[in-house]
């Protein structure tokens, strides 16, 4: 572990904490289980780190002096797909749902046990990658009225107008379109869009669901795309 650059990793985590000894530990636990793992006190140099590193994966604590943790996601999500996990030492709600509309993909309040963090870590990254599914053929374009979703060029268009997602609101989307007819529960789209094994609250979901509608204009009350299936999860609407 440094707070530079280590050199040809497999996978690589960066760990964003003003404090410093438990930045070390989740460091030092990190290391242990094979990552390349660099160390920022501060959300400038957090952010100078992950567009020198690129890592796959950064542990962000939410309350930092200057940038804090909320700001550096925003700009991180600007310039990279890493799995980000924030850290918080409020257990409101509130900051939870803030932490995941910036891109989070997961949080974890403090105290918590490094082994839960690497956990959780080693899970998400067992998700393949979509450049990685390795598909003998390209799946059709999919449309539902006005939204047009292209898989393969992961691009996602409504009345011809280009919507910008982050990667967790695309793989949603993905995975509910490519079964229009079937309604999934909270754990199924977990076990899909993030890992088989995830420990994370299945309140996640909502929150993800509830970003990806404000994109795509899709009211709550009434949702053309994203129903809601009451007692279940979602699933498409008419095709």
């Amino acid at each position: 572990m440094s707070e530079g650059l280590v050199a040809a990793p497999s996978q690589r985590a960066l760990v964003v904490d003003d404090e410093v000894e438990l930045a070390r530990l989740v460091g030092d636990y990190l290391s242990r289980e094979g990552f390349a793992v660099d160390v920022a006190h501060d959300g400038e140099h957090a952010l100078r780190l992950a567009r020198a590193a690129a890592p796959d994966v950064v542990v962000l604590d939410v309350m930092m002096p200057g940038i804090d943790g909320m700001e550096v996601c925003r700009q991180l999500r600007t310039f990279t797909d890493a799995y980000v996990i924030m850290l918080t030492a409020r257990a409101e709600e509130v900051d939870k749902i803030v932490g995941l509309s910036v891109g989070a993909d997961d949080y974890l309040t403090k105290p918590f046990s490094p082994r839960e963090l690497v956990a959780r870590v080693k899970a998400m990254l067992r998700r393949p990658r979509a450049s990685q599914a390795g598909a003998k053929h390209a799946p059709p374009v999919r449309r539902f009225g006005e939204l047009t979703i292209d898989p393969e060029a992961r691009e996602v268009t409504v009345a011809d107008r280009r919507v910008e997602l982050t990667r967790l609101e695309f793989d949603l989307l993905e995975a509910l379109s490519a079964r229009p007819r079937m309604a999934f529960s909270r754990r199924q789209l977990i076990e899909q869009v993030w890992a088989k094994g995830w420990g994370g609250d299945e309140h996640v979901v909502d929150v993800h669901i509830a970003h990806l509608r404000r994109k795509l204009k899709d009211a709550p009350s009434a949702p053309r795309y994203v129903m809601t299936v009451r007692g279940v999860g979602y699933r498409m609407g008419p095709g």
